[in-house]
């Protein structure tokens, strides 16, 4: 998928910070190593700061699942194992509108993500302009 979306390209390209470092996302063992894509250290002997990053970028990881388990709890009609056939129906833009009303939803009723992160939101107005 990471390949077909043409994201790290798309990264590589754009994502500098003002001092023009790369910046990056954050995947899973399953990814190689790239300036614009990080994962976890491997191996069996992680010096302490390694392993603090490794706990530290997991409670973040976890956190984007949140987000994954908020928009199937609000719109149930999406498990996709029980209701929608991909082909069938269009999974992709319920999923999509699904998500931007979550985020929507968030604006107005904090969510656990933001509470953990103890972050602010925008209003509907900023976010939907």
């Amino acid at each position: 998928m990471l390949a077909d979306s043409g994201l790290l390209p798309q990264l590589q390209l754009h994502s500098r910070s003002p001092l023009r470092n790369p910046l990056c996302i954050y995947g899973d063992l399953g990814y190689l190593l790239r300036p614009q894509l990080q994962t976890p250290f491997r191996g069996l002997h992680l010096t302490l700061l390694q392993q603090q990053f490794n706990t530290s970028m997991s409670a973040v990881r976890s956190s984007v699942e949140w987000v994954f388990g908020d928009i199937i709890n609000y719109f149930s009609f999406l498990d996709f194992k029980k209701n929608l056939k991909i082909g069938l129906s269009a999974v992709g833009k319920m999923y999509i509108v699904c998500a931007l009303l979550t985020n929507a939803r968030t604006c107005v009723y904090p969510t656990s993500t933001s509470t953990f992160f103890n972050l602010g939101t925008p209003s509907l107005q900023e976010y939907f302009s």
